[in-house]
């Protein structure tokens, strides 16, 4: 546990220094960063981190992965209804990508237009995370290929086949008419507020 610390403790060292300086450290950087005293040391701390995803390594150079913001200090919950007291305390940490997305390899995010799926909470200008190669259940969010074009809608079956449901009374259902190719299931909203 205090090694994964240490660890997360690192990446998040160099993910500054990437925000800041646009570039990964040298591993000459990273003795003076961490406080090594060999090669070595920066090179054992570079598996590791390649281990967990943090980082990877391409025709000898290291970058850092699209991880959102690495792990970030789970400080306790909040009242939604009634105001209650709170208290922060440390709960942990929770990684963004790790609690959002399962399946990374078949993962991909789109930006949402249109406002069709309003109602379940999905506007124009939010990212959703995509899930490929799943077979989508009834009530799922699915990208879906219909007829020659591409929507976000309720997956439904019902007697007369497949209909994909939209989340606004101002837009009909759909039916496909000659072809239906489901992209991917919805499995997370994200929404950065201004």
């Amino acid at each position: 546990m205090r090694r994964d610390m240490m660890l997360n403790e690192r990446a998040a060292i160099l993910r500054r220094f990437f925000r800041t300086e646009r570039r990964m450290p040298t591993y000459s950087e990273m003795i003076e960063m961490f406080g090594y005293r060999s090669k070595n040391a920066v090179f054992g701390l570079l598996l590791r981190l390649e281990e967990k995803g943090i980082i990877v390594k391409k025709h000898g150079k290291i970058a850092m992965t699209d991880t959102a913001a690495g792990p970030l200090r789970l400080l306790g919950s909040v009242q939604a209804g009634f105001p209650s007291p709170a208290e922060e305390e440390l709960l942990g940490t929770v990684s963004l990508d790790e609690m959002l997305i399962e399946h990374p390899d078949r993962t991909f995010m789109l930006k949402v237009t249109g406002d069709s799926m309003v109602d379940a909470g999905i506007h124009p200008g939010d990212m959703v995370l995509v899930e490929k190669g799943v077979a989508p259940k009834p009530n799922d969010i699915v990208i879906a290929n219909v007829d020659g074009e591409w929507t976000m809608k309720f997956f439904m079956r019902d007697r007369s086949g497949i209909r994909l449901e939209p989340a606004n009374g101002k837009y009909r259902p759909i039916r496909p008419r000659n072809s239906l190719e489901i992209g991917g299931v919805v499995r997370g909203v994200v929404r950065k507020y201004q």
